[in-house]
Order: C-alpha cells, then structure tokens, then sequence
C-alpha cells in the first residue's frame, strides 16, 4: 500500500503512525511512518507557541524524537491501529500552553507483519472551541451533567463534593476515587473527598497522606510529561511509570494499585490538586478521561471560590498579626451566645488581659519589637486557652470568653496566664476576671472585667512608674 499517497488524500494535517504489535498484547515502538505536507509544515514550519522538540521531519522516526513521550498519544494510536477503533479527542496540553488539539484517530486497513497502523489527524486551536468541547459523547455528557448537577445543591461543601465523589466512583466502578487538594506554601495536602467501593483492599488516602506524601504528590507534574493527565491502563504503562517516577511505583503498586486516571485540577493555571480514579473498568477508561477533561475545570473552579470564601473568612475573623480572633468575631460569638435560646443555658467566664508597656517598647525600641511583642502575648495566652477562645478586642487588648467553665477553673487558668507570660520578654499583662452563672449575662461579665483590668493596670503601673505609658 502506498501509503504517502493515502495520506496526502486528507487536506487537514495527517500523518501515518505505525504501532508495533508484540506477542501478549505487549506495544512495540509508534513511529511517525510519513505525513502530508500540511502535516511535515507543522513540524517544519510551526505556528508560535506549537513548535515540537526538533523542527526537522524524517520519515518513519519514533514520535518521540519530536514530542516527549505521551501515553494517552500511545493508547490512542494502539487503540486505532490495533483493535481498529475511531477515535476522538479535543484536549490542550501543559508542554504546549494555549494551544487546543483536536485530534482523530482512525484505523487503516493495512498491515506489515507485526506492524500494524492508524491516522492521526490534527487541528490546532489557540482558543477553545466550545462547540466543540460540548460535543461530547452520550455516556459522559450525562455524566458532566450528573457532576454539574451534583455542584449546584445547597448542601455545605463538603458534603456536596463527597456526594460528587460517590459519584463519580458509582459511574466508573472504581474501588477508589478522590479529590486531593495541594498547598503550595504549607508543603501539605489535604484530601477533599474520597469513596471506597465495598470490599475493597483498598484504604483511604488518609493513610498514606503523612509529612512526606507531598513531595509524591508534587512529582506527578513531571510524571505527566506535559500531558494534560495520566492514564495507567496496564503493565506496559506501568513499566514507563515504572522508569519516570520508581517512588511512586513502588508506592501505587504497594498500595494495590492496578490501574489509575490521574488528573490535575487547575484554575488560572494554578494547580490546586488532582482527581483520580482507581482501580476502575479498563473498559470505561476513555470515557473517564474524557469526563475528567470536561470536568475538570468546573470542580477546580468551584474549590477556588471555597477556598476563598474560607481565606476571607480567616481574614474577617482572625487578626493577622497574632492569628488569635479579631474583634469582629468576638462581637458575632457575644451575639451568638446571647441569641440562642433554643440551646440550653450555661456558664461563661471572661478574662481581660492587657499587655502593659505596649507603648513603650514601641517608642524605645520601634514598631517591629512591638510587633514581635504582640505575638509573644498571644502565645502566652494560647498556652492556656484555645486560639478560637482568644480575642485581640484591641491595640494591646486580649480578650478571653469561654462558656460552661467553673469559677474555680477560671481563677486557675488566670493563675496559668500568669505562669506563662513568665516565659516570654517583656510580656505582662494586667488582668480581670469576671463569672457568670448564665451566659445571657455575657455583656455585664465583659464590663466587670474590663473594670477590674483598669483596676489591676492601675496598680501595676503604681508600682512601676517608669513602665508608665
């Protein structure tokens, strides 16, 4: 068969690819055979931001002397060439920002001993078509719509990503499926959600998420290669997961691993995490993958303006110098504890403690030490109480509420703020206390409290005169 004159037939960019058949179902080499000259120009003469590892053709060459080595690439043409399948992708990918393939495989009803081959057609987008993207075959637009549906419910967030999650386990008959979210600046994940099928070998990704699974975590950037994910069908995949990435090898096949769809999760290009599915029907893989690429955004999306409502949530109710509660939230817990009146009554105490010399530090010694004095404060005082029970009410304000304490415990945790201010320069704090038997009376404990502070600053600062502000 002539096939340089079967492939120019095609007037978009084409080229033959052959895929050499091993016994067992094991894959050979995928060599680039020949190409039309639209195809040969791509290479040769490529627009910018598409331009391959070399800009030279030579006919029947491996495809990786001109792309790095992609196992979704390799599955497609197997797919095509071997088993005789069409086939169908629009993707983008991380080696080539910007830029949307979409791609076609299909059979050719020729062979050469071991060799069989396919075509691969490709037009090149620098902006997504979204006709196109919505194009999607019947099994995962309802899976899409399933997801997106499951993403508009009222549930809290948690609970609706852990219903997605279900989900998406349910549709592809996964033992494992989970959504892993990754903290640049901690250097730590955090799994989102996850499902188990029953009966499974498998455990959760909680037990394999210690101090070091980050930095396995942060290797699947170069596992994918420029890819826009991975997909990890069988043992030949395995082997070249195998060679990249030995860590991770050893950590997936220990955990009983036997074939995965990894896919990272982006918004703005910034990584936020990764989705998978876990020992799944090998049958459903395309469709997982093609779900993954539809979907994928639209999850990334929706944890993006989660984790900002929590940021903004942070930066409304913690004071950011000391990282104990602000004001703000000190006023909605005193209005909280005061309006519910369906729960049942309690006791609450409250501790005022100021921190003397304040104003001094920063006059001797500057802002910064004053600064650096503040956050000792509130390190003493978080030897003692929890940080959601610490309020900075002010400039060198500490205020501490707690309800259903005794009035004996509140007396020795004002005890305890004494012991700990001892270790740390400069910090002292006058301070006054206040019980109440009902937690209505909130407002009056803070005012006596605040009274008998005045009261304690008043006689510290008798006995220390050149302390006086």
């Amino acid at each position: 068969m002539d096939l340089q004159k079967y492939v120019d037939g095609f007037g978009a960019m084409t080229c033959i690819v052959s895929v050499e058949k091993l016994a067992n179902g094991k894959r050979g080499k995928f060599r680039i055979v020949t190409g039309n000259k639209t195809y040969i120009d791509s290479i040769e003469h490529p627009a910018p931001g598409a331009e391959l590892l070399i800009q030279k053709f030579t006919p029947n060459q491996e495809y990786t002397n001109y792309l790095t080595r992609d196992l979704n690439f390799e599955e497609y043409c197997y797919k095509a060439a071997v088993e005789k399948r069409c086939l169908n992708s629009y993707a983008t990918a991380d080696r080539i920002q910007g830029v949307w393939f979409n791609m076609t495989f299909l059979p050719v009803a020729y062979e050469e001993g071991n060799l069989c081959f396919c075509t691969y057609t490709m037009e090149i987008n620098f902006e997504a078509n979204l006709d196109r993207m919505a194009s999607l075959p019947a099994d995962v637009t309802a899976n899409v719509i399933k997801i997106c549906l499951e993403l508009r419910s009222v549930k809290e967030f948690g609970e609706m990503m852990n219903d997605v999650i279900h989900d998406v386990r349910n549709m592809f008959d996964a033992e494992h499926c989970c959504i892993l979210l990754m903290d640049s600046f901690e250097k730590k994940c955090t799994v989102l959600c996850e499902a188990l099928a029953e009966n499974t070998v498998l455990t959760s990704m909680n037990n394999y998420n210690d101090a070091g699974f980050y930095d396995i975590a942060d290797s699947w950037t170069d596992l994918i290669a420029g890819s826009n994910c991975l997909v990890v069908n069988d043992e030949y995949d395995l082997d070249v997961v195998k060679e990249r990435n030995p860590i991770w090898y050893e950590s997936f096949t220990s955990a009983h691993g036997k074939n995965i769809v990894l896919f990272p999760l982006k918004y703005r290009d910034k990584l936020l995490g990764y989705i998978w599915a876990m020992n799944y029907d090998e049958l459903k893989a395309t469709s997982i993958k093609e779900t993954f690429e539809t979907t994928a955004s639209i999850l990334a999306s929706a944890i993006s303006n989660n984790l900002l409502m929590d940021r903004l949530k942070v930066l409304s109710s913690k004071d950011i110098l000391t990282g104990v509660m602000n004001r703000n939230e000190m006023n909605n817990y005193v209005d909280k504890i005061c309006m519910e009146s369906t729960a049942p009554d309690t006791s609450v105490g409250v501790i005022f403690a100021d921190l003397n010399g304040l104003k001094r530090v920063n006059d001797e010694h500057g802002h910064n030490e004053g600064d650096t004095l503040l956050k000792n404060a509130a390190k003493a005082l978080e030897e003692v109480f929890d940080t959601n029970e610490i309020y900075r009410a002010g400039g060198d304000e500490f205020t501490i509420i707690i309800a259903g304490i005794t009035e004996e415990e509140l007396a020795k945790r004002v005890e305890d703020i004494r012991k700990a201010e001892e270790k740390y320069e400069h910090v002292c704090f006058a301070i006054g206390q206040c019980y109440e038997d009902s937690r209505f009376n909130v407002r009056q404990a803070l005012r006596l409290a605040d009274e008998r502070m005045y009261e304690d600053k008043r006689k510290f600062y008798a006995a220390h005169p050149e302390l006086k502000r």
